[in-house]
């Protein structure tokens, strides 16, 4: 799964072609359509096999982090890392950010990716209202606004780690948008150092 998974990854639904997946898979066409049914179904698998395997890359120390200010920065570090690793042959970049599946005419296959792009935004989000509730950042913030700065950022490095961006490029990037948080939100949402 993980040679499709890059291929949907690196060319997109429409550019991967049935010849491209067989020979990368090493399975012919037949056996291809007995395993998965159609493109759209190993797409489908591929989305949840990215998704399985590369969340934690970005997601561990945001839910491992004490306060949100500390749980954005490790979501961004942590996202800088992943996007401009291209680990193993992974294409650089985020799958989830940069798939146009949906408006390649696949409704059903779109919904899934603006389903994963969704589950972004209500874990941000999630934590700054909890951040607000425990009077970690004042009530006045508008989380709605911030978890959708917070997750554009995060699509922008994806999109310059996939145009070869360097980790450090998108870590300054990351040390930026926490400045804006700090102008907004107050650096006082940090633990001590």
């Amino acid at each position: 799964m993980g040679r499709a998974t890059c291929l949907f990854w690196s060319k997109g639904f429409e550019a991967t072609s049935i010849t491209d997946l067989t020979q990368a898979m090493g399975i012919g066409a037949p056996s291809l359509y007995a395993a998965f049914g159609s493109k759209e179904a190993l797409y489908a698998e591929a989305l949840s096999h990215y998704l399985e395997t590369n969340e934690h890359l970005a997601w561990a120390g945001f839910f491992a982090a004490k306060t949100a200010r500390d749980a954005v920065m490790a979501f961004l570090m942590d996202s800088a890392a992943a996007l401009a690793s291209g680990d193993e042959g992974a294409p650089r970049g985020c799958m989830v950010t940069l798939s146009a599946v949906g408006s390649e005419g696949h409704a059903a296959l779109g919904e899934m990716v603006r389903a994963a792009r969704t589950m972004t935004f209500d874990r941000i989000k999630a934590r700054l209202d909890l951040a607000v509730a425990e009077g970690e950042i004042p009530a006045s913030i508008d989380t709605h606004g911030l978890a959708r700065f917070v997750q554009t950022v995060q699509n922008g490095m994806s999109l310059l780690a996939r145009d070869e961006a360097a980790r450090e490029e998108l870590e300054a990037v990351a040390e930026v948008a926490m400045l804006g948080w700090d102008a907004r939100a107050g650096r006082q949402s940090s633990a001590p150092a």
